[in-house]
């Protein structure tokens, strides 16, 4: 079975909400092989409100069998909290780097 990956970092306040980042990331790890969760794809518009985001993603995350962090997460309160709540649902969380290493872009 292919292990689904959430990505978290931060968006709020980064430019066009760091969705370069994020899809970068994404396509790092489908081409290793995971089923990719991207919170940038959530179904919410960009205008809908934080709480309505979180929300939202916290629903994909709890269906993740891992979390991938982006650089920076820890200057998130978004990705802190998600973070926070895979630690407590027993998902490992790493940085984006350890899910691909050898896999480039």
């Amino acid at each position: 079975m292919t292990k689904k990956v959430y990505i978290s970092g931060p968006m709020t306040g980064r430019p066009d909400k760091n969705i370069d980042e994020f899809n970068k990331a994404e396509d790092l790890l489908l081409k290793a092989g995971y089923w990719v969760l991207n919170p940038t794809s959530n179904g919410l518009a960009d205008t809908a409100p934080w709480e309505d985001h979180m929300r939202a993603d916290l629903r994909m995350l709890s269906v993740a069998d891992a979390l991938a962090f982006l650089p920076d997460w820890e200057k998130s309160r978004g990705a802190r909290l998600e973070i926070e709540v895979a630690h407590a649902l027993n998902i490992p969380t790493r940085p984006v780097s350890d899910y691909v290493m050898g896999t480039s872009a």
